[in-house]
């Protein structure tokens, strides 16, 4: 950081946070909140003569609330820029003053409790997001004692107690008595891989490595320290990961495969006692220890919410951000421009943290030095004359590519061609068909649904399927030789948020006894959250299919990704068996039904037309 902090190319904004981005690809607008310190960082010298006056005392959140620190403090050793921060919820000399003794005793008069936040905007062309993660609070799973017993910690706080910069200066002691622990107990684990409603179903990749690690410190520090380890695998996947395991194994350390069932403690000596279940020798045993290290997992940051609604990103299941492609752009976000660095994509360690963000820079410096970029050929184009201003694209769009639009002014919308990734869910909401997707219009969709009926419809399934999960799901069944019914006809579309209501009211109108709907998972979509509003576009034609007198069951969503051949093909027996059940009668009354239904609509729309032309061509006659 030092380094970045001394970099004549690199501005370095610290203590702040971004208010606002808007733009696409090449052309961000960022709203930087440059928060008050209260300190001014061109005059302060850190000499630190405020710090020793001031009254107040508060937890040290750096050192994990194992000491204090005073309301002006500095945030953590080698910060950037070196300058004292006054922390505003804890100082005394705010509304009113009732204390100003750090600035009484500031020799270069360089705190202002007057100053306020300033909003600083840059004009960017590319964005990397490295927020970072945060640590599992382990308080929720109280059946390790975390809340009730003081000397079981965290790792997060047994680094800051071994650190030489930590509230011991690197002096490791048990918190209840400051004595040095000989016995220590790490439980691996905890707040990962669990599935009962709390903790994580993910592996957090750094925990397992983390306690090796550390009982080696240990050991190297305090020889004949007796040290076990509770796990449920330990997974030492990375370069020389396993070679560390080894050798933490060959200094005594104890690995016990089985995680802890109950935790007490002696209230006199104040020593933990774990009941375990050794799951190698099927023996229930007690192990007594001065100190219990939880192995906890990470999360997502907590505030990445903002973050998301800001970029227009996309989570996966576990609440990390989403990348573009897994394999081919594991650096990109979804949104054209913006970039992922660290733990925001998924739990890592130090060296695959390195390595992403080096290639999330290489990639915006290929971005950057392009000047100017292409787009593929899918994107939308509106149709001017059709368009109302009514705004329903500006909502449904969840890259924020299409912008303005009035409806009481008549001020058509505007596509912003560079943002848009031609997932089509526009095009799918507008009721004024203002909107045409290159290559995946209405009209070529529905000549492929044409195709498919033309001869013997009852004998076909009808079924639209996302390009990025479902037709490369059916890809793989293929490549897998998986054995499926033949019934069913696929047309791709780039995600199922493009799938009109017309085009499955076509299907059926044109003798389909069964029609599918399948996209990404609901918290995988490819394009954010574009197959939300297929849930809702299908929910709706469910609920007007029964009113019509027609079964809605005929009408199936599926969510199936790209690595799910085998639901692919279960799902297409599950069809074939539903459309071997539609009867020729129940089709045939289906397409009378929606035959009738079309011609009302179109019926009506000719109705409008001469009034609207007539309405135009009064004033007219009047004037002549």
């Amino acid at each position: 950081m030092m380094d970045v902090g001394r970099h004549p190319r690199i501005n370095l904004q610290t203590y702040s946070e971004i208010d606002d981005i808007s733009g696409y690809i090449g052309n961000f607008h960022v709203t930087v909140r440059k928060k008050a310190r209260y300190v001014d960082e061109s005059e302060c010298n850190a000499c630190g003569e405020c710090e020793k006056v001031c009254p107040v005392v508060a937890p040290d959140e750096f050192q994990e609330g194992f000491s204090s620190r005073k309301a002006i403090y500095m945030p953590f050793p080698q910060a950037v820029p070196s300058v004292y921060i006054l922390n505003n919820d804890n100082c005394l000399g705010h509304n009113p003053i009732a204390c100003g003794k750090c600035a009484e005793v500031c020799e270069k008069s360089c705190i202002d409790f007057d100053m306020e936040d300033q909003l600083v905007e840059v004009d960017v062309g590319a964005i990397i997001v490295a927020t970072g993660m945060d640590v599992y609070d382990p308080t929720e799973m109280d059946e390790y004692g975390y809340t009730r017993y003081e000397n079981v910690i965290t790792s997060m706080e047994f680094e800051r107690l071994i650190s030489a910069g930590g509230p011991t200066e690197g002096h490791f002691m048990r918190p209840t008595d400051r004595e040095v622990p000989k016995r220590i107990g790490f439980i691996q684990c905890v707040g990962s891989r669990t599935k009962n409603g709390r903790g994580n179903p993910y592996c957090s990749n750094i925990c397992c490595m983390n306690t090796v690690k550390d009982s080696l410190l240990l050991m190297d520090h305090y020889p004949g320290t007796e040290i076990k380890v509770f796990y449920i695998d330990i997974r030492a996947f990375g370069k020389g990961f396993e070679d560390l395991y080894q050798r933490s194994k060959q200094a005594g350390v104890q690995y016990i495969r089985g995680v802890p069932g109950e935790v007490f403690e002696d209230p006199k000596t104040k020593n933990i006692t774990l009941t375990v279940e050794d799951t190698s020798s099927g023996a229930i045993e007690d192990h007594e220890f001065d100190m219990v290290v939880l192995a906890t997992g990470v999360i997502p940051r907590r505030d990445s919410e903002i973050v998301r609604k800001l970029l227009s990103l996309s989570r996966t299941e576990d609440g990390f951000f989403m990348e573009s492609h897994p394999k081919l752009k594991p650096v990109d976000a979804p949104t054209g421009g913006v970039y992922f660095a660290g733990c925001v994509e998924s739990p890592k360690d130090v060296k695959d943290s390195v390595t992403q963000a080096s290639a999330a820079a290489a990639r915006s410096e290929i971005l950057l030095n392009a000047g100017e970029i292409s787009v593929e050929a899918i994107t939308s184009d509106l149709i001017v004359d059709n368009c109302t201003g009514c705004g329903i694209c500006v909502r449904v769009c969840p890259f924020n590519a299409i912008t303005g639009g009035d409806a009481k002014a008549k001020i058509p919308v505007e596509i912003v061609e560079a943002a848009c990734k031609g997932c089509g869910t526009c095009a799918a909401e507008c009721n004024f068909d203002a909107i045409l997707m290159k290559h995946f219009e209405d009209a070529q969709i529905m000549a492929q649904v044409d195709s498919i009926l033309d001869q013997d419809p009852m004998e076909k399934i009808v079924v639209f399927a996302c390009n990025w999960c479902s037709y490369a799901g059916a890809d793989l069944a293929g490549l897998s030789r998986m054995q499926y019914p033949s019934s069913q006809r696929v047309i791709r579309t780039m995600c199922s948020g493009r799938v009109d209501s017309s085009f499955i009211l076509h299907a059926f109108e044109q003798g389909a006894p069964i029609v599918l709907v399948s996209g990404c998972h609901f918290a995988d979509c490819h394009y954010i959250d574009a197959n939300r509003w297929t849930v809702k576009r299908v929910e709706k034609l469910w609920d007007d299919l029964e009113k019509m007198g027609i079964r809605p069951e005929r009408l199936q969503l599926e969510w199936i990704s790209a690595a799910e051949g085998q639901k692919w093909t279960k799902t297409m027996k599950e069809l074939e068996e539903m459309r071997q059940a539609v009867t020729e009668e129940e089709v045939e009354q289906t397409k009378k039904v929606l035959r009738e239904a079309r011609l009302k609509v179109e019926a009506k729309k000719k109705a409008k037309e001469p009034k609207e032309g007539a309405a135009e061509q009064a004033p007219a006659a009047a004037t002549a």
